[in-house]
């Protein structure tokens, strides 16, 4: 029995730190290595030489998974490839992309800036009987307006398309309709922190014996919004109690398997809290642009430019 509820306590300890990989914010991302911009008031593209990366060596075939040749990301020690496989650039199909950094004071601004029409907080847990849509629109983008009643403020709208959007002066945050985390305090801390792998498994932790509201105190002073750190608090739990057989053998494994795709623990949180989480967050990483230690096909991530 002593040894059993040691295997129990440890599943449960590795559960309290496990994070969505539903790029919620790319929950298991690593490798903060993001560099910043010199202009404090503008946003600017990087290349690959922005980076530091991880090269691991390995040489893979990703043809399997993208028609890019390479992935969207930036490799870190967990992350299972190198420079060669993953990196924050997608030049393909005649297209190059690459995310946006801001300086720090500009990631300042974006969460001193007031939200005027923010998200109410869940009423329930989402991944309870309530599904949201299973089939989003995609076309759909969430657009940022500045200013209408002070420099400072700004509201969030879902439009109908980016040229909806423009036509009507606002700038597209991200792809998809507005949700729980589309505030531009909640992008400064995806673009800010690429690695959240390590704050947020502590607040798992806090969590399992503090309870929910201990935990989204904690995901709050990572800066996460109110809404936006209640939506990964679910995630958190949902896949917790769906991915507890596959994920308790794989503490420490690579996020990537060799061939590329990532790992069955990963994979068990994107299929049963991914959908829910994207539906509900509104932002996640890849309609963002933003990379993360989860490398991504270039084809799965959109292209977006913040500049507020």
């Amino acid at each position: 029995m002593k040894k059993r509820n040691l295997s129990v306590n440890f599943a449960l300890v590795f559960f309290g730190i496990l994070m969505g990989c539903s790029d919620g914010g790319g929950a298991a991302a690593v490798g903060d290595t993001g560099g910043d911009t010199a202009d404090t008031s503008s946003a600017d593209t990087v290349s690959q030489n922005d980076y530091d990366t991880v090269d691991t060596g390995v040489e893979t075939d990703l043809s399997g998974l993208t028609g890019c040749g390479t992935l969207f990301g930036i490799p870190a020690e967990q992350t299972g490839l190198g420079a060669t496989q993953c990196r924050p650039v997608c030049d393909c199909g005649g297209e190059t992309f690459a995310p946006t950094t801001l300086s720090d004071a500009a990631l300042n601004r974006l969460t001193t800036m007031t939200l005027l029409n923010p998200p109410a907080l869940q009423n329930e847990n989402p991944y309870g009987s309530a599904v949201p849509s299973a089939s989003p629109d995609d076309a759909q983008v969430c657009g940022v307006t500045i200013g209408e009643t002070a420099p400072d403020t700004y509201r969030l709208d879902t439009f109908p398309s980016a040229d909806a959007a423009i036509a009507a002066g606002a700038v597209v945050t991200h792809f998809g309709a507005c949700g729980q985390c589309s505030s531009l305090a909640d992008l400064a801390v995806y673009m800010r922190t690429t690695d959240l792998t390590g704050p947020v498994r502590q607040c798992g932790i806090q969590g399992m014996t503090g309870g929910e509201a201990t935990n989204i105190a904690c995901l709050k002073a990572l800066g996460f919004t109110d809404t936006c750190a209640q939506i990964w608090y679910y995630n958190t739990v949902n896949t917790r109690t769906v991915c507890l057989e596959t994920c308790a053998v794989m503490l420490g494994d690579n996020y990537h398997l060799p061939t590329g795709e990532i790992n069955a623990c990963l994979q068990c949180d994107e299929d049963n809290s991914g959908p829910i989480f994207k539906a509900v967050a509104g932002r996640t990483r890849r309609n963002s642009g933003l990379p993360s230690g989860i490398c991504r096909p270039c084809e799965t991530v959109r292209h977006v430019t913040h500049a507020y």
